[in-house]
């Protein structure tokens, strides 16, 4: 029974934690900054080199592995030839590459799954924990 109610007020106190901790974040707020916005044909010029720069980093991490690196030293390709190459492609080619890479590619490299994976299995032991489940597996013997 004491069991039972250290829990209950254990749970209260967390509930008035989160309630307190919510009331004193939201009670200041983040420094926002407000500023004019840029003529239409410089934004469009950043626009179109964030992206570019945004599609080479994306093909650039493709080419930094092995397989790939291997695979075009296979063909006789040097690190620089591949730089130059890619410099010479147009925006819309450019962007072209960086698409079909993600279609080739399309989970990544996999560490955010398994850090989502490991989360879920540390919530599930805790949450067994705190509920007072154990799981035993026993052998049977013949």
């Amino acid at each position: 029974m004491r069991r039972i109610l250290s829990m209950h007020l254990i749970g209260r106190a967390m509930i008035w934690l989160l309630v307190i901790t919510t009331l004193a974040m939201g009670t200041y707020p983040p420094e926002t900054v407000a500023m004019l916005v840029p003529a239409l044909p410089a934004a469009a010029e950043s626009s179109t080199d964030s992206h570019r720069m945004a599609d080479l980093q994306k093909i650039q991490t493709v080419l930094e592995s092995k397989v790939v690196r291997q695979r075009l030293e296979d063909f006789g390709l040097s690190q620089e030839e591949i730089n130059a190459r890619l410099a010479a492609l147009s925006d819309d080619q450019l962007h072209q590459f960086a698409t079909d890479v993600d279609a080739i590619i399309p989970a990544g490299d996999g560490l955010g799954i398994v850090v989502v994976l490991l989360v879920i299995a540390i919530l599930a032991v805790i949450l067994m924990y705190l509920l007072n489940h154990r799981i035993v597996i026993t052998k049977n013997g013949n």
